[in-house]
């Protein structure tokens, strides 16, 4: 009896040997193809970002909060990345009240006359901006034309500023209070500094 018991201890004990060697077994061979799974997936975010904002970074073209110069200091918000689907780049600068707000938008064309022709469609565009807009000329860049007035809901003033420089199309839009337009040697003075910016970044 005795050595009936220890042969079926015996069995019993490498039967769960062989049980518990196979079950690591298991895990160490689902364990690498889990985490090859993880790898794959934690490796597709890092491509993202080419796919959702391909082309060239159009950030250098650009002006600075500190070439705004104003009475109040102007706090730029983040870049936009091909705004609208365009190739480019948009920022909007703004005062800390929020009262006076001016969003800067580059599209880069395929070639000096591609940005023409954006330019005089904007031109026309504007009225969904701006009720009855007063049209000005301006000294910035190539075409350059400022139109101003109140919102259609007058619920602020704003003033346009339209231009080119070589492939580069400008909109500058000044916003602020309601029958308030700023003065037209300021937005000259923020569309200059713009310019330059656009023909050193395009080479111009």
């Amino acid at each position: 009896m005795r050595t009936s018991h220890t042969v079926v201890a015996g069995i019993a004990a490498a039967m769960a040997a062989a049980v518990s060697l196979t079950g690591c077994s298991g895990n160490k061979t689902s364990a690498p193809a889990s985490s090859s799974k993880s790898g794959s997936a934690a490796g597709a975010p890092s491509s993202a970002p080419s796919s959702t904002a391909p082309g060239p970074d159009y950030g250098g073209l650009l002006i600075k909060a500190s070439d705004i110069d104003a009475p109040e200091p102007f706090t730029a918000g983040p870049q936009v990345q091909n705004p609208n689907g365009q190739l480019g780049i948009a920022t909007t600068f703004s005062t800390q009240d929020g009262g006076h707000v001016i969003k800067d938008t580059i599209q880069v064309l395929a070639d000096p006359g591609a940005a023409t022709n954006a330019l005089n469609a904007a031109k026309t565009a504007q009225g969904g901006i701006i009720k009855n807009p007063t049209t000005d000329p301006a000294s910035v860049g190539a075409g350059s034309t400022m139109l101003s007035g109140n919102a259609p809901d007058n619920s602020k003033g704003v003033a346009v500023l339209l231009f080119t420089e070589g492939k580069g199309f400008v909109t500058l839009e000044f916003d602020g209070p309601v029958d308030t337009l700023p003065p037209l040697d300021f937005v000259n003075g923020v569309g200059g500094k713009q310019d330059a910016a656009v023909k050193k970044g395009l080479g111009g």
